[in-house]
């Protein structure tokens, strides 16, 4: 394909394909593992990106109105914890001078979260309140589904349909035609009374039965993963006092035991990688083909962080309150950070805003107040850049720095809250000091779940091969004995 079709391919998305494992991953487990149709995929999809411009589009190559009319935006999650991706259908008309910028705004959101969220599944939500037969644009309702039929595999959990008029049932039995066995399932149909069943109301608009106050408003371009205000650290509560005033005699004592600390995280962050490489080593002896395995690190241009995705809280009954954060500064300069939360009433983050020194690990508690409990909904942002060697790295300093930093020299990195209802522990958590697997993800269980219906699909397969054969047998064995009774009958009658 390569060799044929160069010219067709953005030469950026080949490197990366050469590169990302996880994006080659995504392609074979859409496709079912069958490589001849994984690679038709990626090279229509890549054809589709190169026509389209994905790798430059943004908010300058696009008409500024297509963003103030708020069709289409990524907020809030869903239950399982996918990132919301809405269709506003009552602002959309159709127009055929308009329809190739609506397309690549399509394509803008998808590959905006693509790169901020290295590619999570979404759930996609068509508000269709207060539409009527002048909405319906099967054309580009078409569009949107190849988008994640052929262009963006693995990118889609379910689609939630709200509110369909009766009238556009007719449209619907087309789209179904259009969707794969595989996308049919994920369709839901609801109203006001069932949609909480796979989005909760802090996330549903009040027309929806909900009660999230977010009103869509550009510019600037919605925040999708902080829209709430953002803050360095949580507040102290009376309950957390007593451990407040602990924390800070231990960070007296740590002060002058720098060296000793880094030594320690050292042998952490060592730890951390052998567990990373025993993973590998038995991925192909325990772990079915298909399954993902855990990420530990992300590795980033400035600092190696680990955990890569979640941090592993305990429910109420488990009781685990605290995470850990391990950075690693690999450049040859001291690089500042900053930690920010979307719920800072509910984590304190010590430290939420230093530096970290060349080739050395710094850890990062996140402590629950009294209280509180984790959410799905939950993140943080891990923002990283580096210092001059002649810049301080006290508070003024930082204080300063930051104010002064171009945003593009800014490193970022989010995490996800992931809520453990078992007492077993998990990775990375702070309980005895233990570093162990972290447990699966919905993720994980939907790619596993995924892996499971292929099989099952290749035994019904199987299944059916092997019953046609029985019956092509039996008949080819009452045709055997036909033709031999009808033999006899001939030799017996000349006999007589």
């Amino acid at each position: 394909y390569f060799l044929d079709k160069s010219d067709k391919y953005d030469s950026r998305d080949v490197e990366r394909l050469q590169q990302d494992d996880k994006w080659v991953e995504n392609y074979l487990i859409w496709r079912h593992d069958v490589v001849d149709d994984t690679l038709k995929m990626i090279d229509e999809s890549f054809q589709w990106r190169k026509e389209y411009t994905v790798n430059d589009l943004s908010e300058s190559v696009l008409p500024k109105w297509l963003f103030e009319i708020g069709a289409l935006f990524l907020h809030g999650y869903d239950k399982e914890g996918y990132k919301l991706f809405w269709f506003k259908v009552k602002h959309h008309t159709k127009d055929p001078k308009q329809q190739l910028d609506k397309k690549k705004l399509v394509a803008f959101w998808l590959e905006h979260y693509a790169k901020r969220d290295h590619g999570k599944p979404l759930t996609v939500v068509f508000d269709m309140a207060e539409t009527g037969i002048s909405h319906i644009d099967l054309d580009f309702v078409r569009f949107i589904v190849n988008c994640f039929t052929d262009y963006y595999p693995n990118f889609l959990t379910k689609i939630v349909i709200f509110e369909m008029p009766w009238i556009m049932n007719a449209a619907f039995k087309i789209v179904k035609g259009w969707l794969g066995p595989d996308a049919i399932s994920m369709l839901k149909f609801t109203n006001k009374s069932d949609v909480q069943e796979y989005i909760s109301a802090e996330y549903l608009p009040p027309h929806m039965g909900g009660t999230d106050s977010f009103k869509y408003s550009y510019p600037p371009l919605v925040d999708d993963d902080f829209q709430t205000p953002l803050c360095e650290n949580g507040p102290i509560t009376s309950e957390d006092e007593h451990e407040s005033k602990e924390e800070i005699d231990a960070d007296t004592k740590e002060a002058g035991d720098m060296n000793e600390a880094q030594n320690l995280n050292q042998k952490k962050m060592n730890s951390i990688e052998q567990i990373s490489k025993s993973e590998e080593t038995d991925k192909t002896e325990v772990k079915p083909k298909n399954a993902k395995k855990a990420l530990t690190t992300f590795k980033g241009p400035l600092l190696h962080i680990s955990p890569a995705e979640e941090l592993y809280f305990g429910s109420k009954e488990t009781g685990e309150k605290k995470c850990l954060i391990v950075l690693t500064n690999i450049t040859k300069n001291v690089v500042a950070f900053k930690v920010r939360t979307t719920a800072p009433e509910k984590y304190r983050v010590k430290p939420s805003n230093s530096s970290c020194e060349p080739g050395t690990s710094l850890d990062i508690i996140v402590s629950l107040h009294g209280g509180f409990a984790a959410s799905l909904q939950d993140r943080f942002l891990i923002m990283a850049a580096e210092m001059d060697q002649s810049s301080g790295a006290g508070g003024p300093e930082l204080t300063q720095f930051w104010k002064e930093v171009p945003r593009t020299k800014v490193m970022e990195h989010r995490l996800r809250c992931h809520v453990i209802e078992s007492n077993k522990p998990s990775s990375l958590t702070l309980k005895d000091n233990a570093f162990n697997i972290p447990a699966k993800t919905n993720e994980d269980l939907h790619i596993q779940l995924t892996h499971l219906l292929q099989i099952n699909r290749r035994l019904e397969e199987q299944m059916n091969r092997c019953l046609w054969f029985q019956q092509l047998s039996v008949v080819l064995s009452l045709l055997s004995v036909t033709v031999a009774a009808f033999c006899f009958y001939l030799a017996y009658a000349q006999r007589s």
